[in-house]
């Protein structure tokens, strides 16, 4: 509470019944708009593949029938020998016989899950040893072995995809027949031919995943990525631009019958507040990247209180204050008229508040002889807050300039008074939570799904925070950092 000294009141009596007129020197005002660091971010870019259309290409490439064998062996049954005189005797002659028969294979399987393919490919072998020693005309026997195939996916720096792919297989019935005690065994004849077979199926595996034509798919969302989302339409009218810088394989996931590929795109995000700005020049398709460093989309969403917005709240609030009557030390009731307020931002991240009114003293001891004080007084204050809350106070409101030489003109006192600055600090509390919940689901709904082409930008925010309130020229001003997942989709329309 601000207290006239007697000589000063003497003085004042002695002006009785003179107006004054104040025009008090306003603050320098601050245009600035705010302004947003940019922020790298990561953007997904899944490429699916079909397991079931690499399987149906196995299918076609791969023969029924694996070989076929029709050859004389003279040693199908090797001579049996016993050890006598020391040395070893044969006792039986060797035995040949014409081996007959095919192996053939049944249907070929893709399957996995996580980031695990496997091929399964069964086996069948009918085989005939014929005219044995010349006395059985023909035996006949059966084997089965699966081929398994584990295989990795990579892409080179070209954007080309291979297939790593590591094969097994065992015989769970290995071919043979018993005859005369003895075993006629097939399987490294087998084994010969089905070398050649786990060959020629992970020859048609890579050119099947080579047929994969992944380039032009992610060339084309590249270019798409260069791109600009509005992100509010008003109050304020927002926007973030995103600027591709390079593109990197982050890995593959096998779900149900689909393959994964994951691109990772690293990118520049920019956030725009005002005027649209303009659209970042695409860049052709840069060398796969070796490392990538997956930061999600990261970007900022600007929560403005406008001024404007601010004034007449001010004003109600001083109107109200005079109606319930105000008393000023020293001089005791007077009627005060507050016609205008205006805000706006100065400098050292300070408000400027202009507040123009009207007041007189009235009562017996010194009523209108006093005389009325009119003009407009400027005072700042520091907007205040703490790091993410949505709720802003001004503290520190003192008259621009200082006011000790004028501290005669009511108009001062009465913007000294502690009732008047608590009343102007208290209507300028500002609680952002509406418009930082409307500004963010707008921000939300303007990523969630946005088709360029082909494409579309799918976004998530899933975690924000703000820092503290800025003074700028377009208003109270909190700058949110959101966070998320984003990923660019190859959708065919």
């Amino acid at each position: 509470m601000v207290r006239i000294a007697t000589g000063l009141l003497i003085s004042l009596l002695l002006l009785g019944g003179c107006n004054s007129q104040y025009d008090h020197p306003a603050p320098p005002r601050v245009t600035a708009a705010p302004k947003f660091p940019s922020q790298d971010s990561t953007l997904a870019v899944p490429i699916s593949l079909s397991l079931d259309e690499i399987q149906a290409g196995l299918e076609r490439r791969t023969p029924r029938k694996l070989w076929s064998i029709d050859e004389r062996r003279e040693n199908c049954v090797p001579a049996q020998r016993i050890k006598a005189f020391g040395g070893r005797i044969k006792v039986t002659p060797d035995i040949g016989c014409r081996i007959v028969g095919q192996v053939t294979r049944g249907r070929i399987r893709l399957s996995g899950s996580g980031q695990r393919i496997t091929i399964t490919l069964p086996v069948n072998a009918v085989l005939s040893a014929r005219d044995v020693g010349g006395v059985l005309k023909s035996e006949t026997a059966d084997g089965s072995a699966t081929v398994r195939a584990d295989v990795r996916l990579s892409v080179d720096r070209n954007w080309n995809p291979h297939a790593k792919v590591d094969i097994s297989y065992g015989w769970t019935e290995p071919p043979g027949i018993d005859f005369l005690g003895q075993r006629i065994r097939f399987v490294k004849r087998a084994d010969k031919e089905l070398a050649k077979v786990v060959s020629g199926l992970e020859r048609d595996l890579q050119k099947e995943i080579a047929k994969v034509r992944i380039r032009p798919v992610i060339a084309d969302a590249w270019k798409e990525g260069f791109t600009v989302i509005e992100l509010n339409r008003e109050k304020p009218p927002a926007w973030m631009r995103v600027t591709p810088s390079g593109l990197g394989f982050s890995g593959y996931r096998v779900a149900g019958r689909r393959v994964e590929l994951v691109v990772a795109a690293q990118a520049v995000t920019e956030t725009f507040v005002g005027d649209k700005p303009a659209m970042p020049v695409p860049t052709p398709l840069p060398p796969q990247l070796e490392t990538v460093q997956n930061s999600g989309l990261r970007f900022f969403i600007p929560v403005v209180a406008d001024y404007t917005q601010l004034e007449p709240v001010v004003l109600r609030a001083l109107r109200k204050l005079a109606a319930r009557g105000i008393r000023l030390e020293g001089v005791g009731r007077v009627d005060a008229k507050f016609e205008k307020v205006t805000i706006y931002a100065t400098s050292d991240n300070r408000l400027a508040v202009g507040i123009e009114a009207q007041v007189e003293p009235v009562g017996e001891r010194f009523g209108t002889r006093f005389g009325k004080s009119h003009g407009r007084i400027w005072l700042t204050g520091t907007p205040v807050s703490t790091p993410n809350s949505q709720v802003i106070r001004v503290r520190d409101l003192e008259i621009f300039g200082g006011a000790d030489r004028m501290a005669a003109d009511l108009l001062i006192q009465l913007m000294l008074s502690d009732k008047v600055k608590e009343e102007i600090a208290t209507s300028l509390t500002e609680d952002f939570s509406e418009d930082y919940d409307k500004v963010l689901e707008a921000a939300r709904r303007a990523i969630a799904n946005r088709r360029e082409g082909d494409f579309r930008l799918s976004a998530t925010i899933d975690d924000v925070n703000h820092d503290l309130v800025q003074v700028t020229g377009a208003g109270l001003f909190l700058r949110v950092a959101a966070t998320g997942k984003g990923q660019i989709l190859y959708s065919p329309r």
